[in-house]
């Protein structure tokens, strides 16, 4: 039987770095009397604001904005909870008449919503510190090395120079005597119930893309993303915000930190942190042709806005 709660629209943006998501998500909301939520990693932490490219005033003033600025940087944020807060955000969207747009570019964030969880076992904390302590010792080349000599099935499935993703698997095997690759060929645990989700793919002309993330890097640079690192950095010494929290992986903080301790030029650091955003963005686009089946798909180096926005009303029109 089918409630009057089934097949809800939620509308997923997802796409590169500086791509123009987020000013195609504030179209569609306007247009759509939506309520943007974010998937992603680095935006949810109430710290970094410029460097991460959160909403600026104008922006949240012009539509609904959830899940910014909501976690304090000690905090933790994996999947599971992002899905759960999402969720949350979700159904309060629905309740008062609103459609839900996820937009952000933490793919897995958003596979997860989609599809649900893969059901790993809990791994036991003095596991991962175990492992942690083995990588900081042996190095990421090493460790990865001896992951694969117990872990066959895992060479070329995950970033072997992601300490994160290779922790993850190195803790799931030690946990669970079994690969990651066995629990992520279980089914998954499924989408929050009632949700018919309508996928836009952002896929930008690659230059026109690498162009976009070396100058917005600039700008950001000049616009306060320093200051922020700075401030970031006195949490840290002053015991705040663990040294390994989550935000300090946001692309560009290393560099600056190198800057501003005198270990580079400002060029240096620039061009380096311009080549860590066009390799992430190489990274998601992989992915989002891989992983997601696009119900629209927006080039902003080319096609128009107010056409996504007209496709979309078609789609909405056939939901609840």
């Amino acid at each position: 039987m089918t409630s009057e709660n089934d097949n809800k629209p939620v509308v997923i943006i997802n796409g590169p770095t500086a791509s123009g998501k987020s000013a195609l998500a504030l179209a569609i909301a306007t247009a759509h009397n939506g309520v943007i939520i974010n998937a992603d990693s680095m935006q949810i932490y109430d710290a970094l604001a410029t460097l991460t490219a959160q909403p600026d005033t104008n922006e949240l003033a012009r539509a609904p904005h959830r899940l910014y600025g909501v976690l304090d940087p000690s905090e933790g944020l994996d999947a599971e909870k992002w899905r759960d807060m999402a969720t949350i955000e979700i159904r309060s969207a629905h309740d008062a008449g609103h459609v839900p747009v996820i937009v952000g570019g933490t793919g897995f964030y958003i596979k997860t919503l989609m599809e649900g969880l893969s059901p790993i076992p809990a791994v036991d904390p003095d596991i991962r510190a175990r492992g942690e302590e083995q990588l900081a010792k042996i190095g990421i080349e090493a460790f990865y090395e001896d992951l694969v000599e117990k872990d066959p099935l895992i060479d070329g499935k995950i970033d072997a120079q992601n300490p994160r993703r290779v922790m993850r698997a190195w803790e799931v095997l030690e946990a669970t005597g079994r690969s990651l690759i066995h629990w992520q060929s279980v089914p998954k645990s499924g989408p929050p119930e009632g949700l018919k989700f309508i996928v836009i793919s952002v896929m930008p002309d690659r230059d026109w893309l690498y162009d976009r993330c070396n100058r917005r890097f600039e700008i950001m640079f000049d616009s306060g993303a320093v200051d922020e690192v700075r401030d970031l950095l006195a949490w840290i010494d002053a015991g705040k915000v663990p040294e390994d929290a989550l935000i300090t992986k946001a692309i560009g903080f290393p560099e600056i930190i190198g800057w501003v301790n005198g270990e580079t030029s400002k060029e240096t650091a620039i061009e380096s942190a311009q080549q860590a955003t066009r390799n992430y963005a190489k990274r998601q686009m992989t992915w989002a042709r891989n992983q997601l089946d696009a119900d629209i798909t927006f080039d902003p180096a080319s096609d128009d806005v107010k056409n996504v926005v007209n496709s979309l009303s078609g789609l909405l029109a056939k939901a609840p």
